[in-house]
């Protein structure tokens, strides 16, 4: 019996001392920092890790630092892409599947219409010089004078992009939302040219600070770092004002009907259902959720009466489909619009093209909805408006 006890602990002190070793000397760490970071990023030969972006909302984006300027960009389910700092060179044996970035960035042709926002946030249009949309189809300045003074040009909608033009201006980066994998053989094409393709998923951020977040991802790439770091602070200080707000339970269903008759939904986890929890509501659709992971999701309109038909609130997406400007519109869609108990009780609103243009009011639209939700001033809602 105590050579049992005996050997039992010999074996724990050995197990310690192992465990003393390798927090001394960092070992299982890729990087030269010995923190829990270097674990987790990825190893790249002939680069050494240094450190992660730190990131307090954001889950489909990571970005690592390596030593002499060196950054991987690591999206969630899509891809990485390596930032090569200036006069300096793409590593041997590097994974074809990594697409470089070469730095200085510039000359960006911007066909993800929602990350213009975040540019012109942290002043970083400069670094932009083509755009998906044209100057009349924007919901905010910023784009609309640059287009306007000539320092942005359009170049085509994501789908038909103006491939001589990208080529003539130098493009450095072309930046896509995710609608693009509807039409791969223009990536394809735009990378036949030696352009870079980034791929923006901010929209499958389930917080909605998590999108505005991807500002920091974007600074990193035009040297915007403190500008974006100082917007990003007063966004998530206009929401930290709701933070003990005690939820009103009111019941919002929000959503648009597509040419096909659909009710086009978003799925419970979606940032749109946080915006509305975190304002003091409740997302009508409480377990909804895509086989095939999108963000949208449509229905019949008889199975979305079946859950929206007593919702509080009606939002109606405009940013989708701006067809719908008055209760009657709204009524016109479908017959069983009538039946609803907000378009009954007269409460029922519309979003502008904001709504998914400007990510960098994220915080702003929050505070809108709880005003609406509230009832306090609903005269000065600045996103939303009362369909009449």
């Amino acid at each position: 019996m105590m050579k049992s006890k005996l050997k039992k602990t010999t074996v724990l002190i050995i197990i310690a001392c192992m465990v003393a070793v390798m927090a001394l000397t960092g070992c299982g760490s890729s990087g030269s920092s010995g923190s829990s970071e270097g674990s987790k990023a990825p190893e790249i030969k002939g680069l050494t890790y240094k450190s992660t972006l730190k990131l307090d909302y954001a889950k489909q984006f990571n970005v690592y630092y390596y030593e002499d300027g060196y950054e991987l960009i690591d999206v969630k389910d899509d891809a990485q892409y390596l930032v090569i700092p200036k006069g300096k060179d793409k590593p041997k044996d590097l994974d074809k599947d990594i697409v470089v970035i070469k730095r200085p960035v510039k000359n960006i042709y911007m066909a993800a219409t929602a990350t213009m926002s975040l540019f012109a946030a942290m002043d970083g249009l400069d670094s932009i010089k083509m755009a998906g949309l044209r100057a009349s189809e924007w919901s905010f300045d910023a784009p609309k004078k640059a287009m306007k003074s000539g320092k942005m040009v359009y170049a085509g909608k994501y789908s038909q992009p103006d491939y001589e033009m990208l080529l003539n201006k130098n493009c450095g980066l072309a930046v896509e939302s995710t609608m693009i994998n509807h039409t791969p053989e223009v990536k394809e094409m735009i990378e036949d040219l030696k352009i870079p393709v980034f791929i923006d998923r901010s929209s499958y951020e389930t917080n909605p600070l998590g999108r505005v977040e991807w500002i920091k991802l974007y600074a990193t790439l035009v040297g915007k770092e403190d500008e974006a770091e100082a917007f990003f602070k007063k966004q998530e200080k206009k929401v930290s004002k709701l933070k003990d707000f005690e939820n009103t339970e009111k019941t919002v269903a929000f959503f648009y009907i597509s040419t096909d008759g659909k009710a086009v939904v978003r799925r419970s986890t979606d940032y749109v259902p946080t915006m509305i929890k975190m304002a003091g509501g409740r997302y009508i659709f409480k377990d909804l959720d895509s086989s095939d992971g999108k963000t949208s999701i449509p229905m019949t309109i008889e199975k979305f009466y079946d859950t929206a038909a007593d919702a509080d609130y009606i939002v109606y997406n405009g940013s989708i489909d701006s067809t719908v400007r008055s209760l009657d519109d709204l009524k016109a869609k479908d017959p069983i619009m009538k039946k609803f108990k907000a378009v009954k009780n007269g409460n029922c609103w519309v979003t502008g093209t904001s709504m998914y243009q400007r990510t960098d009011v994220v915080g702003d639209m929050i505070l809108d909805f709880h005003e609406l939700f509230t009832e306090k001033n609903p005269e000065n809602l600045k996103f939303i408006t009362k369909l009449e």
